[in-house]
């Protein structure tokens, strides 16, 4: 067995949209293993086990990650991950991968496919709502699947997103107030909130909305309203319900799962779609263990191996 590091070292964001695009395709055509994610709270956070079984790719395994929010002021990340890949034949470990910054590509490529295929332009104006790793692995995912004319971004802290935006001068970046953010093409949420940022009425017609930030139970970003109008794809309805942006509005009775357009699998396999130019759609992304095996097949051909003999 091989403990790797540096997994994320030169790995190519366009071949990244793709495995993880090509892992939603066999998601849509019910061609995986995987159960829902398990979490264990703790004192002050959690941690959470996605195990997972790609058949295209041959590989299967778990990850293991946590979320800490109050991990920054420690010096720390707020996510830290690690997965472990097994022989199919054996199920013997045969590598544990350092999946920290793979966890926020695999996940920043989530988003970019869903805005390949739901957004309503080719070129658009991209609205940040939050200024984390996660912000910044969606802008760059996204940017390789879509034009970025323009880039708006909020933060609760200004001056953070005053320096997230001089990060990106090419895409003629400036923070703005979170109405005016919401005044895009394709709007990208990725705070850790619990109560809605995002009003109903700052979201106009066509607009696509990544909803990242709920990632557990009574996580909240966006208005109930906005998810009443809109198509809502999810990448799994279980997690969805379960700790999605949709968990919330399903347990206080404002939504059910019934109402769901589809998952993103479907949309990329060509079964559901957005339903006009002027639809509003939302992809509500919790992520899943099939694309931490998407990138970690991407991973293992890179980064350093530290051999760790097993048994």
């Amino acid at each position: 067995m091989d403990y790797c590091t540096d997994t994320d070292r030169l790995l190519d964001q366009g071949l990244v949209n793709r495995a993880v695009e090509a892992a939603f395709a066999d998601h849509g055509n019910g061609r995986v293993q995987m159960p829902p994610k398990s979490y264990i709270t703790l004192s002050e956070g959690d941690f959470r086990t996605m195990p997972a079984y790609l058949p295209s790719l041959g590989i299967a395994g778990v990850k293991i990650v946590n979320v800490h929010p109050g991990n920054p002021s420690r010096g720390l990340p707020t996510v830290m991950a690690l997965t472990v890949i097994l022989d199919l034949a054996t199920g013997v470990p045969v590598a544990i991968l350092n999946a920290t910054r793979l966890t926020d590509l695999r996940t920043g490529a989530a988003g970019a496919v869903a805005a390949k295929y739901l957004a309503p332009e080719k070129e658009i104006v991209l609205g940040m709502a939050g200024t984390g790793r996660q912000a910044e692995a969606q802008v760059n995912a996204i940017a390789a699947e879509l034009h970025i004319a323009k880039l708006k971004v909020w933060s609760r802290n200004p001056a953070h997103a005053e320096a997230f935006a001089a990060r990106y001068p090419g895409y003629s970046a400036a923070a703005a107030p979170i109405e005016e953010v919401c005044d895009c093409d394709v709007l990208v949420t990725t705070t850790p909130s619990r109560v809605p940022i995002i009003r109903d009425d700052w979201i106009q017609a066509g607009t696509h909305i990544n909803a990242i930030g709920a990632d557990a139970a009574g996580k909240e970003e966006l208005d109930p309203a906005i998810l009443a109008r809109a198509q809502v794809f999810v990448d799994d309805p279980a997690q969805a319900v379960h700790s999605g942006e949709i968990n919330v509005p399903v347990r206080r009775g404002l939504y059910h799962e019934r109402e769901l357009a589809g998952t993103l699998g479907e949309v990329v396999i060509g079964r559901k779609q957005r339903r006009d130019r002027d639809a509003v759609t939302v992809f509500d992304s919790t992520g899943l263990a099939i694309q931490d095996l998407a990138i970690a097949s991407l991973a293992l051909k890179q980064g350093t191996r530290i051999p760790l003999p097993f048994p």
